[in-house]
C-alpha cells in the first residue's frame, strides 16, 4: 500500500464515485474533487478540496480519477471546456524528464473510444489507465470493487495502491480499451444472470410456490450465483432502491451489442435481456435498480413473484 501522501483529484461523485473517493481520502492523500452536482459535505469535512472545474482538478493533482455515467460523459471531462486536458497542458505534463500525469477512468464505457481517449492524454506526455468496475454501491462503500484495468504495466503499477484502496479482485487485462471490454463482458453475464434468475422466480411464484423458500433451495444447489442470492431477494422484498440503474445497465448491454455488430458476432441472449430492460424503461423503471428486470416479466405474466 502507498504511504506517501499524494495529490489526487477525483470527478463525479454519484453513488458510487463518492464512496470510492472517500477511501482515497480516509487513506491520507490529499484530494481535489468536481462534480456535476453538490460536492458531498462528508467529503468536505473529510478534508476534500472543491474545485470549480475538471481543469483545476487535473492541474491541482498528479493522478485524476473520472467515475462518469457514459462515453458521452467521460468526453465531456475529459476534452470539454475546462475539461482535464486543458488542466493537463497547463501542467506540462513530462516535461524536463518528470513523470507525467496519470489519468484513471473508472467509467463504464465505449473501448473503442476509450482507445482514442487514451491516445489524445498519452499525446499529453500523461499516461492513461481504462479501470472500470464491478460491484455496484455495496462494493464501492465496502472497497471490495472487482476492478478490470486496460493499459501499460508502468502505469498499472503505479495505479495499484490506490486502486487497492477501492476494491479487492483488480486485473491488468491487456491495453487501453481492453479494460472496458472486460466489463462489457461482466455487464452480459450479470443481465443474463438477472433475467434467468426472474424468470425462476416468476415461474415458481406463479406455480404457487413460495419464492422465499424455492430462493433458499436453490441456494444451496448448482444454481446458486451471487445474482440469486442479492437481486433474488431484491424481487422478492421489493426492494428495487438503485444499488446500479436499469438505466445505466441498458447503456453497457447498448455498448455489447454495438460491438457484436463491428466484430460480426451474434449475441441473441443479450439482446433479449437489453429488450426486458427496455421494457422495464418503457414503463417508468428506468432509475430502478437492475434487479426490476423482473418486473417486465411480471407484467407479461399479470403476477408479481411477492407483493408490495
Amino acid at each position: 500500500m502507498t504511504t506517501t501522501p499524494l495529490k489526487l483529484g477525483f470527478i463525479g461523485l454519484g453513488i458510487m464515485g463518492t464512496p470510492m473517493a472517500g477511501h482515497l481520502r480516509a487513506a491520507g492523500h490529499a484530494l481535489f474533487v468536481a462534480t456535476r452536482s453538490r460536492v458531498p459535505q462528508a467529503l468536505l469535512d473529510a478534508g476534500a478540496v472543491r474545485c470549480a472545474n475538471a481543469s483545476e482538478v487535473a492541474a491541482a493533482a498528479d493522478i485524476v480519477f473520472i467515475m462518469v455515467p457514459d462515453t458521452p460523459d467521460v468526453e465531456a471531462v475529459l476534452f470539454g471546456d475546462k475539461g482535464v486536458a486543458s488542466g493537463l497542458k497547463d501542467s506540462a505534463c513530462g516535461a524536463d524528464g518528470r513523470v507525467g500525469k496519470l489519468v484513471v477512468d473508472m467509467s463504464s464505457i465505449s473501448p473503442l473510444a476509450t482507445k482514442d481517449f487514451a491516445g489524445k492524454i498519452k499525446a499529453l506526455g500523461c499516461d492513461y489507465l481504462d479501470a472500470p468496475v464491478s460491484g455496484g454501491e455495496v462494493g464501492a462503500k465496502a472497497a471490495t470493487l472487482t476492478i478490470m484495468v486496460g493499459g501499460t504495466d508502468a502505469a498499472f503499477q503505479r495505479a495499484l495502491p490506490l486502486l487497492q484502496l477501492m476494491g479487492k479482485n483488480i486485473t491488468l487485462v491487456g491495453g487501453n480499451g481492453d479494460g472496458q471490454t472486460t466489463k462489457v463482458a461482466n455487464q452480459i453475464i450479470v443481465a443474463l444472470n438477472i433475467a434467468a434468475v426472474a424468470e425462476a422466480l416468476v415461474f415458481a411464484s406463479k406455480a404457487g410456490a413460495d419464492p422465499a423458500k424455492v430462493r433458499q433451495a436453490l441456494m444451496g444447489g448448482f444454481a446458486s450465483s451471487r445474482i440469486l442470492e442479492v437481486h433474488g431477494e431484491r424481487m422478492i422484498k421489493r426492494t428495487f432502491n438503485p444499488g446500479f440503474r436499469i438505466g445505466l445497465h441498458q447503456k453497457d448491454l447498448n455498448l455489447a451489442l454495438q460491438g457484436a455488430r463491428t466484430l460480426g458476432v451474434s449475441l441473441p441472449q443479450t439482446a433479449n435481456a437489453a429488450q426486458l430492460m427496455q421494457a422495464c424503461a418503457a414503463n417508468g423503471m428506468a432509475d430502478l435498480d437492475h434487479s426490476a428486470l423482473v418486473r417486465s416479466l411480471e407484467i407479461m405474466a399479470a403476477h408479481q413473484v411477492a407483493p408490495g
